[in-house]
């Protein structure tokens, strides 16, 4: 039987032996795509090849790239542990072409790749097209001999992909494995299809054509290959198996974990240990990648995944801080293809004991109030909005910890009681918040952080990155655009730029978007806001671009320089 590391390195063994560079995995934390909060597939450090802003000395390439879905659109964290293919962190095997070759290439290594390599009977599979792609549908014929009703036509976007709005995207061809009519469910695009038995193993995207913004298409000068398929599911289907969990390497995190907790991995907590192997790797490889528990942007994601595998060890009966001791066993399984793991292991151990630590007394207060709370309500009724609230704003319990907590007493939360009473809030902070911003009235930094949430800051560990603008304040209201000439203060969703604090000023440089250019001459926080300030000195700048940043080096090292001679 394969392990996940052997398939890992059969996948990228193959494309190495078809002239594919073998790229290292990206960190999690992007740094040319700002409207993603963590990586969460393949093609995301390749994005500007695709689009041609960059090119690189190769046109082919493959990645095992590590992801994580915790957060905005793509959130699986409420159902990990509960089925068999949800997971806060996942692999993604994938293989890249930059306007080399095309559909007939990307069809056959994947033909190839399945069932050589692989070994998986080519009669189990069968494929989904974009309903018009005649193109593909007739290489699959050639290359695989597969028949009509094995290569299966979908008219809808679930085969056909878009980078965004606008940009490229094109159709795509997706593999499924039949796992036979023993397992309910139908095959892709019937009213079924949301069973077990077609399961998808692989997409391929053919990146041929633009979409504008009034909606037409153009065939892209550089036609591109993006595939993508999740290690844990492939790894199911050699191992055997039907549920990622019971793969190799899951199962060694899951036996530590009932190792350290003196418990039955197959017993009734079967479903702690799965949460806890799953949020062991999400939060050790985003610990490693410098993501640091804090109440704002990432670091509050980190931690919410820390704290509901904190969560349900207590409800194994743990008394100690459990999960650094089981890190070692990550390392063994996974530090090979990820030294990363293995140079962190130590701040990853210290964060996550020091973590628990704080989190158990926080835990053991607010499950007590729950039990009293639940004590006091009719059997099997929903724990009332207010008191998951009180839960939230006392003692920090996100909202889905309390959730998965009631879910295993069989009950739900009243979400619409618990929204009203962060509604009521919020309204009583904005009466009473006195504000703070220079020209802006303060309720602008307020509504803004409200809607957006805090900036993340990444000039712990660059100095350049892409952000996207959320919005520009000029004369104190919100602007459409600004001009040159205009002074301003610019919102982004994440940025380099030192904002002043603690007695150090601010950070200076440029903030350049597609149509703009902005020469940024302080930055100052409100509200956990950024405030970008100074003035457009070319073009228009607008909300909703992409803009690069770039703070000045020689300006930021020589205050540094400076603090650290004064406090000698």
């Amino acid at each position: 039987m394969p392990s996940l590391n052997d398939i890992r390195s059969t996948f990228l063994e193959f494309f190495r032996r078809n002239d594919h560079r073998v790229v290292d995995s990206s960190p999690l934390v992007p740094r040319n795509d700002p409207t993603l909060m963590f990586a969460n597939s393949g093609m995301v450090q390749f994005k500007n090849c695709f689009t041609g802003v960059e090119t690189r000395d190769y046109k082919r390439a493959t990645t095992a790239q590590k992801c994580v879905r915790a957060g905005g659109k793509h959130n699986d964290l409420d159902n990990v542990g509960y089925t068999a293919r949800h997971h806060t962190f996942f692999e993604m095997l994938g293989n890249f072409s930059f306007g080399d070759y095309f559909k007939d290439d990307a069809i056959r290594f994947s033909w190839e790749l399945l069932t050589r390599d692989f070994g998986i009977n080519k009669d189990k599979l069968c494929v989904t097209v974009y309903h018009t792609d005649d193109e593909a549908a007739a290489i699959w014929k050639k290359v695989a001999g597969l028949p009509d009703h094995r290569i299966i036509r979908i008219p809808t976007d679930d085969n056909f992909w878009r980078m965004g709005p606008t940009g490229p995207c094109g159709p795509c061809t997706e593999i499924f494995y039949d796992h036979g009519d023993h397992i309910p469910g139908g095959p892709p695009g019937s009213p079924d299809e949301d069973g077990d038995r077609f399961i998808e193993i692989w997409n391929n995207v053919f990146m041929q054509n633009e979409q504008f913004a009034d909606g037409t298409l153009r065939p892209l000068d550089m036609q591109s290959i993006d595939t993508g398929m999740g290690l844990e599911r492939i790894g199911a289907l050699l191992q055997g198996k039907h549920d990622n969990y019971d793969t190799d390497l899951m199962r060694s995190l899951i036996e530590a974990s009932a190792h350290a907790t003196s418990s039955d991995p197959d017993g009734p907590g079967k479903t702690h240990h799965r949460v806890i192997a799953d949020h062991l790797r999400s939060t050790s490889f985003l610990i490693a990648d410098g993501v640091m528990p804090s109440n704002e942007g990432r670091g509050y994601v980190l931690r919410r995944i820390m704290r509901r595998a904190m969560r349900h060890a207590h409800m194994l009966g743990a008394v100690d801080p459990v999960m650094h001791r089981l890190v070692p066993a990550l390392v063994r399984q996974m530090g090979g293809a990820y030294p990363e793991l293995a140079r962190g292991q130590a701040t990853i151990e210290e964060t996550l004991r020091l973590e628990e630590t704080r989190f158990k007394q926080t835990l053991d207060r607010g499950l007590r109030l729950l039990d009293d709370e639940l004590g006091s309500l009719p059997d099997g009724a929903d724990l009332p909005g207010a008191a998951a609230f009180k839960l939230y704003d006392t003692y920090g319990f996100p909202l889905d910890l309390t959730q998965d907590a009631m879910r295993e007493r069989g009950r739900a939360v009243d979400v619409a009681g618990f929204d009203a009473a962060m509604a009521e809030q919020k309204a009583k902070a904005r009466a009473s918040w006195a504000g703070t911003g220079e020209a802006a009235d303060s309720r602008v930094w307020f509504e803004l952080a409200e809607a957006h949430g805090a900036t993340e800051f990444l000039g712990y560990d660059t100095e350049t990155a892409e952000g996207q603008v959320l919005a520009v304040v000029s004369g104190g209201v919100l602007a459409e655009n600004a001009s040159t000439g205009t002074a301003v203060q610019v919102v982004l969703n994440q940025t380099p730029f030192y904002a002043e604090s603690g007695g150090q000023v601010g950070d200076q440089g440029l903030l350049v978007t597609p149509s703009g250019t902005m020469r940024v001459t302080d930055v100052k926080k409100a509200q956990g806001l950024f405030l970008h300030m100074g003035e457009v000195t070319a073009g228009v700048i607008a909300p909703g671009q992409g803009a690069q940043l770039t703070v000045d080096h020689a300006r930021r090292t020589a205050i540094l320089t400076m603090s650290h001679s004064a406090a000698a």
